[in-house]
């Protein structure tokens, strides 16, 4: 109907107008049929009641945050998102209480175990630690008490150098291991057992100079006893206090052995006041330390020595499981040439047996062989003995923990630390801070002395990286690019080629290809048998890296009383010497009025017609200054020289 209503179920067109019967008016749209008719009304009820979509994502909502667990289980980082969802919570929820902790993190940011713990404390929820894969794969064995057996005791002997550790070990093995060690002093850890009474001591014996100081750690941490050597006619030294420090710090029962009391005008009263003072008192004074007066030379006092030592071994019933996989822990490691890398290892849970299987730290191996102290054979390791294994992947690191286990398991475990290592370096190189990259700019003004380092055993390379790091300077910084074990080789010298730096070896020596490669790129190699030797020549290299340091003086001082212009030459100043002389070869400043115009040399100095080398105070001459003609009566020429002083570190 023109200008009517549209019929129930119709709809307007654009060509036209439609019918209150149904048919299409000329020009109009094309009626709808009744099932067209039926989804269209379904799709407009549908956007009526489009609300009621709302009840549902809140239904969704309410399951997301419901009941609170009790427990959860969290690794050492967990991302925000993965935490709400342990918690039954929203994120929303749990970043605004990490907020109210103070800290500010995002839906997808992870927070450390720390965090996690004391997060969940405030919801009433427990954390426990999720295991590692490492964990998962290798368990720790808790010992049985009723499984625990007597074992013998580990000693270490330590205190200052030249003390005479060594020679009263010596003595009690009856072989003769001081003339064997370079300079007299020794540069290794040495474990070695001795028959007592029926039973067996292990001795360690640890390097008393100063480099060596994570040896003696090492040694004071995996002992049961401690014997103190301290010479009774030299008292208590640097080394001595270091050692003291290193046994309280480890808390083990030790002794104090008085050497040399052979010596005449010994003072034994006179070393005990000393020690008092660290809190070391000697029973007959009323304390609690054993004291022993021994000579290594003589042997006196050495059977007192050893009931001493098991006396105290029993004091302090030492047990451990010898019927389970083996524990121990390497005291040294080197690179043989005829059987590849060998560590020697303490054992000090289990039994070791040859072809089991052990892993230590990145290195693995099947134990191929074992040897004792005395290079014996041996089949089995029972707790308390040190032995030398062959069989590894590589040269593993002293003080490192050995653990024996299935041979698949230690292949996995070397993988996901090689792996895990790996993962930590990158991040390490890809996150750099502004205050990093200030320290690096800064640096970067630094001289800087590149070291490779290659010594026969794992214990004397890192002494030597340790004391040579030490070195370090505000001004020159020591760097070590690779250190390892091992004789000098061709790629060793190539990296020194490509990083500039020196190769210091320690008890090792270049091969021929490494040797002539060396000679042709130049490279310097120093070769030690004693470490204080590489250390004084590093302290020599590192003065020379130094930029020199001059010192100004003062010769003398001329007045310019009349100038003079020489065709070819320019101006010449003729001048009077009022104080010191002028010299040829001499720094100068041209002052005018107090005031330094010009610094420079002479170019000429004449006394009348002739040249002069020096002109005395109160003496007319004729100056020239080299690429300075302004010169003009009344100015004072100053001579000085500069004298270069040796720059110490």
């Amino acid at each position: 109907m023109p200008g009517g209503r549209a019929a129930p179920g119709a709809r307007p067109s654009a060509g036209g107008e439609t019918r209150g019967d149904g048919r299409r008016a000329p020009g109009g749209a094309k009626p709808k049929g009744p099932g067209l008719q039926k989804k269209q009304n379904e799709y407009i009820k549908q956007d009526f009641t489009r609300p009621q979509r709302k009840g549902k994502h809140k239904k969704k909502k309410e399951e997301q945050t419901g009941t609170t667990p009790e427990m959860i289980t969290v690794g050492d980082f967990i991302i925000v998102r993965d935490l709400a969802d342990k918690l039954n919570k929203s994120s929303g929820e749990i970043m605004k209480k990490l907020m109210e902790l103070g800290t500010m993190v995002t839906i997808n940011q992870e927070v450390d175990y720390d965090t996690v713990e004391i997060l969940c404390s405030l919801m009433e929820v427990k954390v426990e630690h999720e295991l590692s894969d490492e964990q998962k794969l290798f368990e720790e064995i808790v010992d049985d008490v009723a499984s625990l057996k007597p074992r013998f005791p580990i000693v270490t002997v330590m205190g200052h150098v030249d003390h005479g550790k060594t020679s009263l070990l010596d003595r009690i093995r009856r072989t003769n291991v001081v003339s064997g060690e370079a300079g007299g002093i020794t540069q290794h850890i040495g474990a070695y057992q001795v028959n007592v009474g029926g039973g067996r001591i292990t001795f360690i014996d640890t390097p008393g100079h100063e480099a060596f100081t994570a040896m003696r750690a090492r040694g004071a941490n995996l002992t049961d006893i401690v014997v103190l050597v301290v010479a009774a006619d030299d008292g208590v030294m640097p080394q001595t206090v270091e050692a003291i420090n290193h046994i309280k710090a480890a808390n083990v029962p030790f002794l104090v052995a008085l050497n040399k009391m052979d010596k005449p005008d010994v003072n034994p009263d006179k070393i005990r006041q000393q020690l008092t003072e660290y809190g070391i008192v000697d029973e007959e004074w009323g304390g609690d330390t054993m004291f022993v007066a021994v000579s290594a030379k003589q042997g006196t006092g050495i059977e007192e020595l050893l009931e001493r030592v098991l006396l105290l071994a029993e004091m302090n019933e030492l047990k451990a499981n010898p019927d389970r996989p083996a524990e121990g822990v390497v005291i040294e490691g080197k690179l043989d040439k005829g059987r590849g890398p060998v560590a020697t290892v303490l054992v000090q849970k289990g039994t070791l047996n040859v072809g089991d299987s052990v892993i230590c730290g990145c290195n693995w191996a099947r134990v191929r062989a074992m040897t004792d102290y005395l290079g014996q054979k041996v089949e089995a390791a029972p707790p308390s003995m040190p032995v030398e294994i062959t069989g590894w992947s590589d040269v593993p690191e002293a003080g490192e923990k050995v653990h024996a286990c299935d041979e698949k398991v230690a292949k996995e475990l070397v993988s996901l630390r090689l792996n895990e290592r790996k993962l930590e370096e990158q991040k390490k190189n890809s996150r750099v801070s502004l205050d990093e990259f200030f320290q690096q700019m800064k640096d970067a003004e630094v001289k800087e002395l590149n070291l490779i380092i290659k010594g026969d055993v794992q214990g004397s390379v890192e002494a030597l990286a340790q004391s040579l790091l030490r070195l370090s300077t505000a001004a020159v910084k020591v760097s070590i690019i690779h250190s390892a074990v091992g004789a000098i080789t061709e790629t060793d010298v190539m990296l020194a080629s490509a990083s500039n730096a020196i190769i210091i070896g320690f008890n090792v020596r270049p091969d021929v290809k490494a040797r002539k490669y060396a000679e042709d790129e130049a490279i310097d190699v120093r070769l030690y048998r004693v470490i204080y030797e590489a250390i004084d020549d590093v302290k020599k290299a590192m003065t020379g890296l130094l930029d020199p340091v001059y010192k100004e003086k003062y010769i003398g001082r001329a007045e310019v009383r009349m100038t003079f212009k020489v065709p070819n030459i320019g101006t010449i100043g003729g001048s009077y010497v009022i104080e010191g002389k002028m010299q040829r070869n001499a720094e100068i400043r041209v002052l005018r009025d107090g005031v330094i115009i010009y610094e420079g040399k002479l170019s000429s100095l004449k006394r009348f017609k002739d040249d002069a080398a020096e002109v005395m105070e109160n003496f007319e001459c004729g100056i020239g200054i080299k690429d300075f003609n302004d010169i003009k009566e009344g100015d004072l020429i100053e001579a000085y020289t500069l004298e270069e002083i040796p720059r110490e570190l």
